[in-house]
């Protein structure tokens, strides 16, 4: 039997009777075993070899698209635009529009492997999605996501609905055009959940208010979507499929389902219970799912219910986050997001010929049907925000974001061409609109919004404008159970009394991992206390001993905040907004334990330095020396414990003598507070500022005056040296060193930062650290007062607020 090559199509020719059959489908010559090359000197073409020519296309791809992210991401475009349009660049439109190159680099027999690699990729991604994805949001969705998710939907789908239903009638359009307009209605009506979690994660508002009810209300808008789909599937193939077809289908589907939920879930809640918090998932169970994975794939294939189909719904029976979820994303994730998902994204563009826009009514009915749908759902999502009084600006993040279109719009486009459901002309337009509509929406919403405008507090939170007798609120930041017993002993030696309680907020920060959407609940205990607790768990038990043994004197809650360490500031920040605290307490990213200094990822270095930035309230970062006693120091127990104050003038040293001011009423500490001076000026201010200073030091030593565990001393100084011989001694007689995190400008302070690298502790505080011994016990506490207050240029200059028009 031969194949001969006629008009397009195949023939088969058969030696038998000399009879010829015309194949009805277009054909793809390959050559058997050609896939390495021998190389150029021995005759052979690379590019006629599938696997040179896939690294070569791999190339291509990865350097066009990443010059074009380059080039765009200062206009603060996404990932998926310059992906598309490096797509568009290798495709027909541009350079594919030369027949030679698009023959070389991109011929027929090279695409089928693109393009499944390209589908292969898509699926892992369905699945990562679903790992990522909590299915419980839907319940817990308030009603303002509901309400967003609800009219998000059906306003824009009504809209352009209308829209198209009058082009059809009025205007003289194509046939193709025509039919396909219902599927565009439904297409730009939708919101898809993957689409909003991967958007917000690039803008890193993924933890912010904003990202949270997107995430939510997104889910709500595809529960909506896809039952309509569903129904109209449903339908179809009731109509269109015989009776024994339409059974099949639906019971072999309903039998997956319930194999993957009732087989698959269970055996990932076994493989959960049988890891232990903070260890790895065994090697075995992270096979048996990844098998599992391409087993349901390959049924979902033979029952004709799609690969990505089971894909999702196996990975939404897996739970979220860690142990499980978490191994699975991080063995997938960077394979997929950096090499698959970009070939899936291009191949998109490589399917993209602007040529094929010919005619521009057909083009304009469809951009009206999309600006229809664009204008519904802006109206549809901002309606309820403004209702419940959110700010414009925030309700217009809220829904251009809701209007994101990404890779799930992409996937059902490049389906409906490949179905000849729509036609070349049809795709391109779809393809422009949804480059176009992301491409806007992105840099809008970056301009609009941003988290920490909420941040700024409209009046003084900071100790030293704290009443003794009120309330004191402080949020203290956890990382792990290192940092537990150094912040309890600080938050006791802060002298917490009936008649001058502490309200206590503890945050535990945990980085976002196998999970789509950031968390920032309060911790309940459980009824009956586990025999294994979690980290959180054990976290929260310590404090909320602390608050037993305070017999009344501090109220502890518990708060987990689950996001990216790039945005987990905006959990810190938005936490002691909403709770009014006066001082945000959080770990320095260096922390010594067992004797040895561990450096945390960078990412926590950024995360205090945002917090100092943002933070509505004072800030005090404190670096554990792992001075940690026998017992903790909050128990009853005559244990001493050894303050220094360091004083060199300045709102941030007012703020350690505030703090140091309620220490000094407890029994069981022991304080000097140390002012230095020199000839010069130890520090740069107004007149205003010193007066401060003199007033601040001359209030805490009159309420001291009758405190023998209180000592006052003055230090001259001129030099680092000088400065080193007052401090170095501290090292082994003081638990705590407390400075001013920052200072005016001298020449003292100039001197200073040749020592210092001007990390989260100050200048002071780095000069102490780096000149203390390996062997150290001090921890050292660097504060820094209040910097943001609506109205109020300069902390230095007034105790008041000013008025302002707003």
């Amino acid at each position: 039997m031969e194949v001969l090559l006629h008009g397009g199509r195949a023939i088969l020719e058969t030696e038998e009777d000399d009879m010829q059959v015309k194949l009805g489908f277009p054909y793809t010559c390959h050559f058997v075993n050609h896939i390495n090359s021998r190389g150029i000197w021995f005759g052979d073409n690379p590019l006629r070899f599938s696997l040179p020519l896939l690294m070569i296309q791999l190339s291509f791809i990865t350097i066009i698209t990443r010059s074009i992210h380059f080039l765009l991401k200062p206009f603060g475009q996404p990932s998926i635009v310059s992906q598309i349009l490096g797509g568009v660049i290798l495709g027909p439109s541009i350079l594919g529009h030369n027949t030679l190159f698009a023959s070389k680099m991109f011929p027929a027999r090279g695409r089928t492997v693109l393009d499944t690699l390209s589908v292969f990729g898509f699926m892992l991604f369905i699945f990562l999605i679903g790992v990522k994805m909590d299915p419980t949001m839907v319940l817990k969705s308030g009603r303002k996501a509901l309400a967003i998710g609800i009219l998000g939907f059906f306003v824009p789908y009504a809209l352009a609905g209308l829209v198209a239903l009058i082009i059809r009638h009025v205007l003289p359009l194509d046939h193709e055009v025509k039919s396909i307009l219902p599927l565009v209605v439904a297409l730009q009506s939708m919101t898809s959940f993957p689409v909003i979690a991967c958007f917000l994660s690039e803008l890193k508002i993924l933890n912010s208010e904003i990202g949270r009810l997107a995430s939510s209300s997104s889910i709500i808008c595809d529960v909506f979507h896809w039952s309509i789909f569903s129904m109209r599937f449903v339908s179809k193939v009731a109509t269109d499929k015989p009776i024994t077809a339409s059974l099949g289908s639906f019971m072999s589907g309903t039998l997956l389902v319930t194999v993957i939920v009732f087989g698959v879930r269970p055996a990932a809640l076994w493989a959960i219970r049988h890891t232990p918090e903070g260890k790895p998932v065994k090697e075995i169970y992270i096979f048996f799912f990844l098998v599992a994975l391409m087993g349901c794939g390959l049924i979902g294939e033979v029952i004709g219910l799609s690969a990505l189909f089971a894909s999702f719904i196996l990975g939404l029976v897996i739970p979220d986050g860690p142990p499980l979820g978490a191994a699975l994303v991080e063995r997938l994730d960077c394979f997929v997001s950096v090499l698959l998902m970009p070939i899936f994204f291009t191949n998109c563009g490589l399917s993209t010929d602007v040529f094929a826009i010919q005619n521009l009514r057909n083009a304009g009915s469809i951009l009206l049907v999309v600006f229809a749908s664009f204008v519904g759902k802006i109206i549809g999502t901002i309606l309820p925000p403004l209702f419940c009084r959110m700010p414009f600006r925030d309700a217009l993040s809220l829904a251009l974001i809701m209007n994101s279109k990404g890779i799930l719009e992409v996937a059902m486009l490049t389906n409906l061409k490949k179905e000849k459901v729509m036609n070349e002309e049809c795709f391109a337009i779809m393809i422009i609109s949804v480059v176009v509509v992301t491409g806007v929406i992105s840099p809008l919403v970056k301009s609009l919004y941003d988290p920490s405008k909420r941040y700024i507090a409209y009046k003084r939170r900071t100790v030293q404008h704290s009443n003794c007798g009120e309330e004191l609120c402080i949020l203290a930041c956890i990382h792990s159970q290192d940092n537990v017993k150094t912040i309890i002993n600080l938050l006791n030696a802060t002298n917490p009394t009936i008649d001058s309680p502490m309200n206590l907020f503890v945050l535990h920060l945990v980085k976002l991992m196998g999970r789509s959407t950031s968390l920032l609940v309060a911790h309940h205990p459980r009824e009956k206390p586990s025999l294994n607790p979690t980290q959180s768990e054990q976290i929260f038990n310590s404090f909320r001993k602390f608050e037993e043994r305070s017999n009344g004197a501090v109220m502890v809650h518990c708060f987990k905040g689950v996001s990216p360490f790039s945005t987990m500031h905006n959990d810190v920040c938005s936490l002691a907004l909403e709770k009014r605290t006066c001082l945000v307490i959080i770990p320095f990213h260096k922390q010594r334990i067992n004797g040895e200094t561990i450096e945390a990822p960078f990412a926590l270095k950024h995360l205090n330095k945002n917090v100092l930035e943002k933070a509505p309230c004072s800030v005090a970062i404190l670096l554990d020396r792992g001075n940690q006693k026998k017992g903790p120091f909050a128990m009853a127990e005559p244990l001493s414990y050894h303050v220094a104050v360091l004083f060199f003038g300045g709102a941030d040293d007012r703020e350690a003598v505030a703090l140091a001011g309620r220490m000094s009423e407890h029994p069981n500490v022991n304080l000097t507070l140390i002012r230095f001076s020199s000839l010069d000026e130890i520090v740069g201010g107004t007149v205003r500022s010193r007066m401060l200073d003199s007033e601040t030091l001359g209030e805490f030593r009159l309420n001291t005056l009758q405190n023998e565990q209180v000592s006052y001393q003055e230090e001259m100084v001129h030099d680092v040296a000088s400065l080193l011989a007052v401090t170095r001694p501290m090292e082994n007689t003081c638990d705590l060193i407390m400075v001013g995190r920052s200072h005016r400008e001298s020449q003292f302070m100039s001197e200073l930062a040749n020592y210092s690298n001007h990390g989260e502790l100050g200048s002071i505080g780095e000069v102490v650290i780096t000149s203390h011994s390996k062997n150290s016990k001090a921890s050292v506490l660097a504060v820094q007062q209040q910097t943001r207050i609506w109205g109020l240029l300069d902390p230095e200059e007034s105790l008041n607020l000013r008025r302002v028009n707003l």
